[in-house]
This record gives structure tokens, sequence and C-alpha cells, in this order.
């Protein structure tokens, strides 16, 4: 810090405002929070001298001329908390302002004056002064309260009861309302970007709508998928998501599991988008025509559930934007394009756009923001981004806000299997949420360490993590070998450690045969039709169900926030618990995470949470099962058993005579 002159030093607050959050990135990012919850405040605030503080936290939706006020707590050491509820969704912003307090400085003075029994003739004419002052500040209501009270000491001749009405709670309120805040301070403006429900609350499902076929010769459609909307529903899931459904390219279209060599019939994947047909705008012709995707948006809707896209900039060799755009693309020496790669990998069959090219600016910029903007207008509201790291940030800064500027309702879930940093970076400059690397924790360590890692700033304020137990590239190897059992443990870690979760098609019929030492699937369906018996012996289909509704019941399960581990004397077994911050709502989670054996351990439930002593009775109630029982002391005990449930998921409560007592 420079340091400062005089006359700034004279005009400098003399109020301290720190360390104040959720800010990302000390306000150069927004942090994130949804509509209609409260967004609890904090600051360190502490200034010279003695005096009692008051301070406020001041929000109000971006644009707006006049702020709305909060008033914040001092709890200890200095820390300030308070809470505000915003009411729409888009952009906002907050500040924390605060003052010499002078009338609770008056007021603690002087109650500490009267109870050493000292004279306090000066102490009542001075906090006289305080009231006549604030009497010429003070309007209506809080006037006339004032006025009221000065007539009160008017008319009393006893100390001690002058002292009880400059004490008084009623006196307090109507002081503060007419405070003169003498050396008020201001934080700098903090971005806050509020978002709907749905960014922090949701249960994807993912498939290729060609696969929605009785045989893997005939091609499924759009129309096909409306069938498959009830059973979608009745699983409990509310956004459905489709890898691109564009034109696909002919030119070194891959065949079955990635090989080079494409039959005739062969789909090709749908991310080499781009055909004669047209391109990023377009509906693949043997899905239907954008009359059949409106109606499928429609019936989706009618069942509850929003439909998301996928949106992957890049393009076939056959994309009409090469013949129109050459210059947004790169080119080896020998006048060939430059496919993509991402070693080992190959992809011969797309290209990338190449977004700082002379000919690219802003030209390309504005035609992806169009495509983006033209899917909104046909009813999506939800994007997953293909790899959104390995685009310009700056060009996701840009878009995001320039398409939520029109319609806040928008949001992008990012792709982005990268590093931590970049990963974190995506969510400050507008991504809504974000694949995770939970597909890659399964030990005990491994995912206390990373779930608590979750609900830590900064990342609690900028990054909301989608669980997706699997995806079309990613079949863990976790799954390979672990049965039924692997899948429903999979499927309990991720639904009960994030309120965001999402599954690729398949995982409900527990498919899991890989290519020889690759976490990729045999016979993938990126490159053929894959029809499925949904009512397949073995499914899973009834618990994810009765997971998604034991989501909706409780609002502890509806974020990623409010994990904390605790402790299970067994390394095979993690016991955790996820609550409302008023802990109205608290479900203890146990999770056997070997597939292959019963594992059984003594646990401690967390009853000093509670403000319970050690042997204190609680209730208990599964809510797969709906058995309920009543637990006494702190040390219980359990064991699960892969071959029928691998976890347990109680709802915990104190019973009433002791919530009485």
């Amino acid at each position: 810090m420079s340091p400062l002159s005089l006359e700034e030093a004279m005009r400098a607050p003399r109020i301290a405002i720190e360390a104040t959050e959720p800010a990302v990135d000390d306000g150069r990012y927004a942090a994130k929070a949804i509509i209609g919850q409260p967004v609890e405040v904090s600051s360190k605030i502490f200034a010279d001298g003695h005096d009692q503080l008051a301070a406020v936290v001041c929000w109000r939706q971006k644009g707006e001329q006049n702020w709305r006020r909060a008033r914040l707590k001092l709890i200890t050491n200095d820390l300030w908390q308070g809470h505000f509820t915003p009411t729409q969704v888009g952009p906002h912003e907050f500040r924390i302002e605060a003052w010499w307090d002078l009338w609770e400085t008056y007021r603690y003075e002087l109650s500490k004056k009267h109870a050493a029994g000292v004279p306090v003739q000066l102490e009542l004419e001075e906090g006289r002064l305080h009231l006549e002052r604030a009497v010429q500040r003070a309007q209506g209501e809080t006037r006339a309260v004032l006025e009221d009270i000065m007539h009160r000491l008017a008319s009393s001749h006893l100390d001690d009861e002058r002292v009880s009405v400059m004490l008084a709670g009623e006196t307090a309120a109507a002081m503060a309302d007419a405070d003169a805040r003498e050396h008020c301070s201001a934080s700098h403006v903090f971005p806050l970007e509020v978002e709907r429900p749905l960014a922090q609350f949701a249960s994807w499902y993912e498939l290729f709508p060609r696969s929605e076929t009785d045989s893997p010769e005939r091609h499924g459609t759009l129309r096909d998928v409306i069938k498959r909307l009830p059973a979608i529903r009745d699983m409990g899931f509310d956004v459905l998501y489709f890898p691109p459904i564009h034109p696909i390219g002919r030119k070194h279209r891959k065949g079955p599991n990635n090989s080079l060599e494409a039959g005739p019939n062969d789909p090709g994947s749908p991310y080499a988008i781009g055909s004669e047909a047209g391109g990023h705008e377009a509906v693949h012709p043997e899905l239907g025509t954008v009359d059949d995707f409106r109606a499928l948006v429609s019936a989706a809707a009618d069942h509850g559930l929003e439909i998301a896209l996928d949106f992957a900039i890049q393009c076939s060799q056959d994309h009409p934007w090469l013949e129109q755009h050459p210059g947004w693309f790169s080119w080896r020496p020998d006048g060939t394009i430059r496919y993509a790669e991402n070693p080992p990998k190959k992809y011969q069959d797309i290209v990338n756009v190449d977004f700082y090219a002379e000919d690219a600016m802003p030209d390309l910029w504005i035609a992806l923001r169009d495509v983006v903007q033209g899917w909104v207008d046909l009813g999506v509201k939800v994007f997953r981004v293909d790899n959104p790291h390995t685009k310009p940030l700056p060009f996701w800064q840009w878009l995001i806000a320039d398409i939520r500027s029109r319609d806040p309702d928008v949001m992008f879930l990012a792709e982005a299997f990268t590093r931590p940093a970049m990963m974190a970076r995506l969510g400050k400059v507008g991504f809504n949420q974000s694949y995770t690397y939970f597909t890659w924790r399964n030990t005990k360590a491994e995912l206390t360490e990373y779930f608590t890692e979750l609900n830590e700033p900064p990342l609690r304020y900028c990054y909301r993590p989608n669980f997706f137990v699997n995806t079309p590239d990613i079949n863990p190897f976790f799954l390979h070998s672990s049965g039924r059992p692997g899948f429903l443990i999979r499927a309990a870690l991720a639904t009960m450690g994030s309120g965001l979760w999402g599954m690729y098609s398949g995982f409900e019929l527990c498919e899991s045969a890989p290519l020889p030492g690759k976490e990729e699937y045999l016979d993938s369906e990126k490159y053929q039709i894959r029809p499925r018996d949904y009512r397949a012996p073995g499914n899973i289909i009834a618990e994810i169900a009765q997971l998604n509704r034991i989501r909706r019941q409780n609002p502890a399960l509806q974020t990623h926030l409010g994990f904390k581990a605790y402790t299970a004397w067994n390394d095979n077994i993690l016991f955790f618990g996820k609550r409302t911050p008023d802990r109205s709502n608290f479900i203890l989670i146990a999770v056997n995470l070997d597939p292959h054996n019963a594992q059984e351990a003594h646990f401690e439930l967390p009853l000093w949470e509670l403000g319970l002593p050690d042997d204190a009775h609680t209730h208990g109630e599964d809510l797969m099962n709906g058995h309920r029982w009543s637990w006494y002391g702190k040390t219980q005990w359990t064991r699960l058993e892969p071959w029928n449930l691998p976890f347990g998921i109680w709802r915990w409560t104190i019973p009433a005579v002791e919530q009485n007592g």
C-alpha cells in the first residue's frame, strides 16, 4: 500500500471494513446466490478507541438507484454478520457500511456508571441533548416516538426512572432510525449473481435421442424421446440433456469404437457437427425438424422437465462455415486443415475454430453467440458446454453475460475436467455449474477432503459442483467390476453429496463393459445406435427414484453446502451429515465404499451440533424404507451389506420432549 499524504490521511475512513464475504477475489468476480434464499454476509469491522459501532449490509439489483439495508450484528472479535434475501434473478451488488454508534456508546457508558452507583446527572443531560438533536433529524413515526420519550423524561424527577427511559429498547430503536451515522465508512461494492433454484438443485439425465429406438437399424427421433419422458420424470429427474442434435459430417466419420473407417450406415459421432443440412443452428435430419424439437420442449415442460443442449464449439470437415468462413479456422502449411487432437487421442472428424484469427474477430464470436440465442428463442434455458477450458475465458465472460442480460434464467454447465484453478475460473466468469473430480474420488479420505473443499471459500462462492456418476466419455474404473452395489454406492454419494448430480443413460442398468484397460465404454454410444431394455433385470431404477424423492423432501440435500464429515471407526465407511443452517433438517449418511463385502462400524452422532449432552435421546428414520427408531447416547453401530443396500440415509431429529425441555 502506498503512503498517504497528510490531506489523504485526514480524509481517510477511521473504520476498517475487511474480509467481507461472500466475495470472489475480493469482488473482482460475482459470488453466486439463489433467488429467495438468504445471502449470509460477514465482515471484520473495527476502529480506533472503544466507541460502539453499527453496521448494515446494503444491496440492490444492478441498475437500481436505491439501496436496501439490513442491520449486521456483532458476533465476536470484530466479526459482524447478517443477511439479506434477493427476490429477483440477475446481477446484484452489495456493500457494507459502518459508523460510530453514538447512542449505543452513550447507553453502554450510562449503564456501567449507573450500575456502579456513580452519580449520572451529567450523563442524563448529555442523553437529553442526544435526543434533542435526533428529534430535529427524525421524521414521521420516528420523530413522534422520540418526542414522546422527551416528554416522559421531562415529566420524571427521579434519576432511576430517567435512566430506565434512556436504556429502554424502544429508545434504542428510535435512535437507530434517527442515527446521524457519524464517521460512516463504506466498503467497495461486491458483485453478486442471483440465479434460479435449478442452478443449485437439479437432477440431470443424459441420453442420445438416436438410441430411442427398438432396433439399431432404425435411427431414433425427437418424437421417440417424447415417449420416454414419463419414465425419466418418474425417476425424479428434472433436466433432460442431449449430446449435440445437429447434422453430422461425413468426411472422416468415425466408425464403431472410434475406428477410422465408418460403414455407409454408421451414424458417426454427434460431436462432428455440420453437413450440407446445416451447422450448429440446425437439427440432424434423421432426428426430425425444428418443429419436432419445439414439440419435445413443450412435452418435456408438461412433465416438469427442462431440455439441456450440448454447446460444442467444433465442426466436422463438412460444416458450412469451412466454405463460408475459411478464415475462422487454422490451416497447416501444406494447405490442409488442422484437426483436433488431445494426445494420444486424435479427432480426425472434427476441426476447431480459431477465436483470435484476424477474420474471426468479432464475426465468429457473434456467430457463436447467435447460435446460443437461437436455441434460447426455441425454449432452451440450459446448456452443457463441451470443453470450455479449451476456449478463451474472455469469450465466455462476454457470451454468458450477453445471453443472460436478455434472459437471466439461462444457465451454463461447464464440462471441464481440468486443473483446479481453471475450473474455478470458469465459475468466476459466469458458468453456473461444473463437472467435477467427484468421478475419480473413491476412498474415504479422498471423498472427505473433496466434499470439504467444495464447502469452503473460495469454491463455495464461485463453483457449483454437478456430480455426474458417468458420462459417454467416462466409464469409471470403480464401476468396471463392482457390480450393482458399486452403482448404488456412486448414486448415493452423488445424490447426497451435492444438490446437483447427473447420470448418463445405461447407469440405471449398471452398464459397465469397458474397452480393456480404459475408462471408456465398449461399443460406445458415441459412434453407434444402442437401443436399451430399461426393464432389464438387475436395474436400479427404483433406488434412483427414491434417492431423488429423498432429495426433494429434504432441503439439506438441495445443495452441496452443509456437508460435515463425522467419525466412523472403519475406513471403508464414509459417515457424514448434510444440514440446513438452522439444523431443522439434519440428514446423516453412511456409505459402505466396499462393493464386495459387508462393513460395520461404531460411529458418533454429532450431538454437540444440536447442543445436546453425550447421553441424549434422539430419533432416526431410514429414508429408503421408512423404518424409525430411537438412539440413546453418542456412540452407535451400523452394518452395511452390498447385497442389500450399501448405504444408510437417516433423518435425525430430537424428540419433542427434549426440544421443549
